[in-house]
């Protein structure tokens, strides 16, 4: 991968001077290429990773992964259906997956009530879903590479030599 792509993906906001910095590469080459990689498509958005324990009770969200099974389309396979299902704001990220299900959805919603109620009002009742897992997450220990908590202890027992 890009050096530029592989930094950006750990620290979106690392400055064009610390990149150069980094790469050895002079700044002005390395706001040319963020800025046709952001033409081309390749990076699509910039965000900040944020850990909703920390907000207390006020704006908590409610993240499900649902494992769907679809029929796929003889013209479109797989990527029609998912452009469909994509389109609905509550889902945040899906994948084509291999093994027993063919979507992983990872859909938030106000409530545990309301991504129930997305799920069978609007994704099992779609044409060509053939089936739906959910599965609530809990806590989230770790995102994106990150760790949630910041004071995480070594568990581990000390060896002496």
């Amino acid at each position: 991968m890009d050096q530029v792509l592989d930094i950006l993906r750990h620290n979106a906001r690392t400055s064009i001077e610390d990149i150069a910095k980094m790469t050895g590469m002079p700044a002005e080459e390395v706001a040319g290429r963020i800025e046709d990689y952001e033409r081309q498509g390749v990076i699509r958005g910039y965000r900040a990773i944020v850990n909703d324990d920390r907000l207390g009770g006020s704006g908590e969200r409610v993240t499900a992964i649902i494992e769907v099974r679809v029929q796929p389309e003889r013209e479109g396979g797989f990527d029609r259906i998912a452009r469909r299902i994509g389109g609905f704001p509550e889902v945040v990220n899906m994948y084509l997956m291999s093994g027993k299900y063919d979507l992983l959805l990872f859909v938030e919603g106000d409530s545990l009530r309301k991504v129930a109620g997305f799920v069978s009002r609007h994704l099992a009742s779609l044409d060509g879903v053939l089936s739906t897992g959910t599965h609530f997450m809990l806590k989230t220990y770790k995102e994106d590479g990150v760790l949630m908590e910041e004071d995480a202890t070594d568990e581990r027992l000390q060896v002496s030599p």
